[in-house]
């Protein structure tokens, strides 16, 4: 498996999800002739790079990027807009725990929806599906590019009395689904809370899956840490850094509206990042993609057919 690292100059990501230390290699990058290059063979990272307020950065040149293969350099060669067809998978937390926000969920899901369908960024090619882990995963609206379904389907999201969690299995039931469909662009944000975690699933299985699905993780968890569940603790920080994603913790479910959107605008915004990737009899362990310049936070990771 090959695990892709973030670099941040900016301090925006979270201090939790700062697991692995990141090395930096000065040296002298040797130009390569263009007949050589065009013989190199490519491998492509999807990134996410972003200004010091957190916000997408709408011009972005090779050089704003460093890529390494086991420390060692590559070059990059171009950086395009990412216009691959999205497949969203929303985990909401809809257990007893979640109460307190659902009103917070009615608010900044269809924010959320309306963004990532928006015409002018995907064609209307974009999908989402939204899972609810209360009691057991249960899909309450399949993959659709349709918005009023969407919709319907976040008025259909209701607390369930006495339950908890299952998050860590929805995350494994949706990382086989997204494997099963060969799906080319997956992306799973878990929307959860604090509450009591019930999945009997050990982070080793919950991370094998998400890998082998190529998805991006991003969670964005509501509350103050409470939740002393070890394989869960594990899996948000572990699963979020590992493939590029984000890991948010609000306090109050009135940020929810705002920090959703802004995840939102971060995956309509990605890049296509290709870069120079020699042939070699033992592929990479680690690829790393870190900012060129101190003022950009970058994060990333190997687009699925690449891997």
């Amino acid at each position: 498996m090959t695990v892709i690292e973030t670099e941040t100059y900016t301090g925006y990501v979270n201090h939790q999800r700062r697991l692995a230390s990141l090395f930096v290699l000065v040296g002298v990058v040797f130009a390569v002739p263009s007949t050589t290059r065009a013989q190199t063979p490519q491998r492509v990272i999807l990134a996410s790079v972003l200004d010091a307020s957190g916000a997408p950065v709408m011009a972005v040149e090779p050089s704003d990027l460093v890529v390494r293969e086991d420390d060692v350099r590559r070059e990059v060669l171009r950086v395009s807009l990412a216009d691959d067809p999205m497949q969203v998978v929303l985990l909401v937390d809809d257990s007893q725990a979640a109460d307190p926000y659902f009103r917070d969920y009615r608010v900044a899901l269809p924010l959320f929806i309306d963004e990532v369908l928006g015409m002018a960024t995907s064609g209307g090619r974009n999908q989402i599906a939204i899972v609810g882990v209360g009691s057991r995963p249960t899909i309450i609206t399949d993959y659709t590019s349709n918005q009023a379904e969407l919709l319907k389907g976040v008025e259909r999201i209701f607390p369930q009395s006495d339950s908890a969690s299952y998050l860590l299995q929805g995350i494994i039931e949706v990382s086989e689904g997204i494997i099963r469909r060969e799906t080319r662009r997956p992306i799973i944000v878990a929307l959860t809370t604090e509450g009591p975690e019930f999945s009997e699933r050990h982070y080793d299985r919950v991370l094998e899956a998400l890998a082998e699905s190529g998805a991006a993780l991003h969670v964005i968890s509501l509350g103050r840490s409470s939740n002393g569940d070890h394989d869960r603790a594990i899996v948000l920080s572990r699963g979020t850094s590992d493939t590029g994603g984000r890991y948010d913790t609000l306090f109050t479910g009135s940020a929810l509206r705002g920090r959703l959107t802004q995840l939102a605008v971060e995956l309509t915004h990605q890049y296509r990042v290709t870069y120079a990737s020699p042939d070699r009899l033992i592929p990479p362990e680690r690829v790393t993609i870190a900012p060129g310049r101190p003022e950009l936070t970058v994060r990333g990771m190997v687009m699925a057919e690449d891997r």
